[in-house]
């Protein structure tokens, strides 16, 4: 699986390169900036392109502008941006038409290796991979006559995990229930927030991101 990294700190840029080229993955190009990612782009495009979301010149949002370029022109390179903060603004930017492919993760996620990995290889899949932390600020934001409020306790679990971009099979791995008890709580869930039951993962994620920002 080829891979490119755009990351300015050279530390972390060449800690992931290693990190990746150990777990097996092919590390086509390491950049520093939103423009050596692009000229990389015009000659060879990798499975997934990893990319921080504040770049030079400004460290601002010039590696988001990047990864959203890279789901308009090239549909096929599956992206996975990493933040420092926080920021469900931007990770809703990123999704705002597709979690195809796309994932979104804070900088401390690439201290539990396993998961960064599996993180990596679910989003060049096709899959998503958005942090827990993301989603639990989302989930944590109140409004009025709020529908999250009609989920029980382990709906809301569920609904954390799914929104994170976990399939059915790991969510009951990591709830220890079985994926026929994970399903009948998504059908509950999705019925409680009126929303679609889609059948994939990806949009199935989507809508509920899109439930939790409104």
């Amino acid at each position: 699986m080829r891979v490119a990294i755009t990351e300015d700190s050279v530390l972390l840029r060449e800690g992931l390169a290693r990190l990746l080229s150990e777990a097996g993955f092919d590390v086509v190009a390491s950049c520093g900036d939103a423009d050596e990612l692009r000229a990389v782009l015009k000659v060879q495009l990798p499975d997934v392109a990893i990319v921080d979301i504040r770049l030079p010149p400004t460290h601002t949002d010039e590696g988001l502008q990047a990864a959203v370029e890279i789901r308009a022109e090239h549909p096929e390179v599956a992206v996975l941006v990493l933040s420092q903060y926080v920021e469900p603004a931007l990770a809703m930017k990123l999704l705002a038409n597709s979690a195809d492919g796309v994932g979104y993760l804070l900088k401390d996620r690439i201290s539990d290796v396993p998961d960064f990995l599996a993180s990596v290889r679910r989003v060049a899949a096709g899959g998503s991979a958005i942090d827990p932390t993301i989603v639990s600020t989302l989930l944590s934001r109140r409004r009025t006559d709020d529908p999250l409020d009609q989920l029980t306790p382990r709906e809301r679990e569920v609904l954390r995990l799914m929104a994170a971009g976990n399939s059915n099979q790991g969510i009951a791995d990591q709830l220890v229930i079985t994926v026929r008890a994970v399903e009948k709580y998504v059908s509950s869930i999705f019925a409680k927030l009126g929303l679609p039951s889609t059948g994939s993962e990806s949009r199935r994620v989507l809508a509920v991101l899109l439930f939790l920002r409104s």
